[in-house]
Formats: structure tokens, C-alpha cells, sequence
């Protein structure tokens, strides 16, 4: 069990973290010093990778970008919208392989809905992102929670 700290985190470098959909890329996130910080999953500095290791109360792994909830995000969001016919279109695009793209697109039309799931995102997100710290026993001053 580490220690209860209050440190500083860019809380905009967190989220980007956790929004990132490239497998390439992998995040952590210093528990001393609060900056999130990245490299490319197959970074070829091993005294890099050791000192990772060594210190892993210090440096966590952020968890990457997770399609199965946003996917499950979508689909609530889908079945909330009252206008029939943006119900249809969306239905269709969420069944194609990377829904979120073509929901953009078709959601710029309608702003409401544009922004009713954007706030839903970022509810979400920000949820993920505090059960996170909570697991790991940060407790950020000065975030939004």
C-alpha cells in the first residue's frame, strides 16, 4: 500500500492518456512528481525500461484507451436520442467497425446530441480516471471530481 499523496497532475496530459487509442504508445504516469509521460511500446533504451521496473511504486502504467466501453458508451447514447430518423443513421454507423469517426460526422448536424455525448464522454472518462486514482491511492489536489 503506497502513501496518500497530494501532488500535482496536468490533469489534460491524464485524460489524453487514457483517450489514447494508439497501442504504439505507452503512458505512466510519476507518482513523484505528478507528470504523465510516454513512450513508443517498443522504446529501445533498456536502462530506461529497468529503472521502470525497479521503481514501479513510483511510475505507473496508465491503462490504454478502452474500446469496449466506448463502444458500450455509444450505444447508451444511441438509445437516448429522440429524433428518429439521427436514431436510424446512428444505429447504422455503430455497427460499422470504428463507429466513433462516422458519429462525428453525422452529429455535427445536430449539435445538441453533439454535445450531449461529449459531456457524456468526458463523465465517463472522468469517472475511469478517479477510480484509477483512487486504486492507487492519489488523491490529486485541485481536480475535478
Amino acid at each position: 500500500m503506497g502513501v496518500m499523496r497530494d501532488m500535482e497532475i496536468v490533469w489534460d496530459d491524464l485524460l489524453d492518456a487514457f483517450e489514447n487509442p494508439d497501442p504504439e504508445m505507452v503512458y505512466f504516469l510519476d507518482r513523484e512528481t505528478g507528470e504523465v509521460f510516454y513512450v513508443p511500446s517498443d522504446y529501445e533504451d533498456d536502462a530506461f525500461w529497468d529503472e521502470i521496473e525497479a521503481d514501479d511504486e513510483r511510475y505507473l502504467l496508465i491503462p490504454c484507451f478502452d474500446y469496449d466501453q466506448e463502444r458500450q458508451l455509444l450505444h447508451e447514447f444511441i438509445k437516448g436520442v429522440t429524433n428518429g430518423k439521427l436514431k436510424t443513421l446512428l444505429d447504422r454507423a455503430f455497427v460499422g467497425k470504428s463507429p466513433y469517426g462516422r458519429l462525428d460526422e453525422i452529429l455535427s448536424f445536430y449539435p445538441e446530441e453533439l454535445e450531449r455525448l461529449l459531456a457524456i464522454k468526458e463523465e465517463l472518462l472522468t469517472a475511469r480516471v478517479g477510480h484509477w486514482l483512487e486504486e492507487h491511492d492519489i488523491y490529486p489536489s485541485g481536480e475535478p471530481f
